[in-house]
């Protein structure tokens, strides 16, 4: 199993203070606030704990309320709102500094039969014959200052290979569409809940990009302040996030600072895995907006 991967699996291994209160750690790295993937899988990780293991999460629904501290931990408090016979349903609100930064409200039920239909996945090269991100990003290294781009080709704990040329490569205008492989950069074990934590982590990375496809930045350029608002997502089948998904996502609709990005997630077998809706800020930089935040 890959370093990276290892210091995923351990962030979201949280501590357990209490019945219902978890404490989460950040990465250790320079960066200015939490990354938004990674409050929402540990989120669910303090939610999933809570719940019988024979009810896999199907839905999960949240909001970025305030930018996350990377220098402190984060108290995970869980609210046992309802435990059915089928359906099992938990509230998690995340707490830097004494106020909400993020919450969450999973939902979890019980393995039962009924009627299958999915949209279609779509036809794309296979991941093997794509490169990585690092042999996609080699030849434009220059482009970036030498920290930047040493961040950039450093080891991740997930694997993604662009289907199409990603905007840094390609800054031309196109529709609002993508088309991402992704999976965990090493061997997960058997823990379902884990699975759908590391997928949760690996949704938040792309998606809010595709609102730019048709919108492109310079290199170097900050054009826009961009933010995850909220985050939904559906699991419908079973899956394993060390094997590799396609991350289909759209963009219906940009507007009033705020932009909507879809995402349909397959398994190599064709099968609709889940499926991510997101909502971020895209607010125009000026003077009077660049001093200060998404609030």
């Amino acid at each position: 199993m890959g370093t990276a991967l290892d210091d995923l699996i351990s962030l979201l291994e949280l501590e357990r203070l209490e019945v219902n209160l978890f404490r989460g750690l950040s990465p250790d790295e320079e960066r200015q606030r939490v990354f938004g993937g990674q409050v929402a899988a540990q989120a669910l990780v303090a939610a999933g704990r809570t719940v019988d293991p024979d009810r896999p999460v199907h839905s999960l629904h949240s909001y970025f309320l305030r930018p996350g501290d990377p220098t402190v931990p984060i108290i995970y408090e869980v609210d046992r709102i309802r435990d059915g016979r089928s359906f099992t349903t938990r509230r998690v609100v995340a707490i830097q500094h004494g106020r909400a930064i993020f919450n969450l409200s999973a939902s979890f039920q019980i393995e039962e039969p009924g009627p299958e239909h999915q949209d279609p996945m779509p036809d794309v090269l296979d991941p093997e014959s794509l490169p990585t991100f690092q042999e996609r990003i080699e030849p434009h290294a220059q482009r970036f200052g030498p920290d930047f781009a040493q961040w950039l080709v450093r080891e991740r704990p997930i694997d993604s290979r662009n289907v199409e040329d990603p905007p840094w490569v390609d800054p031309n205008p196109r529709p609002p569409v993508q088309n991402v492989w992704i999976k965990a950069n090493g061997e997960l074990p058997d823990d379902r809940l884990l699975h759908a934590c590391i997928v949760a982590y690996a949704s938040d990375m792309t998606l809010l990009d595709t609102v730019l496809l048709p919108h492109p930045r310079a290199v170097g350029e900050e054009q826009f302040m961009m933010a995850s608002l909220d985050h939904a997502m559906w699991f419908h089948r079973p899956f394993r996030a060390d094997e590799w998904l396609l991350y289909h996502q759209t963009s219906p609709s940009a507007s009033g600072a705020r932009g909507l990005a879809q995402g349909s997630i397959f398994r190599r077998d064709g099968a609709l895995a889940v499926t991510v809706t997101q909502e971020g800020l895209i607010r125009p930089i000026t003077r009077q907006a660049s001093t200060r935040g998404p609030g």
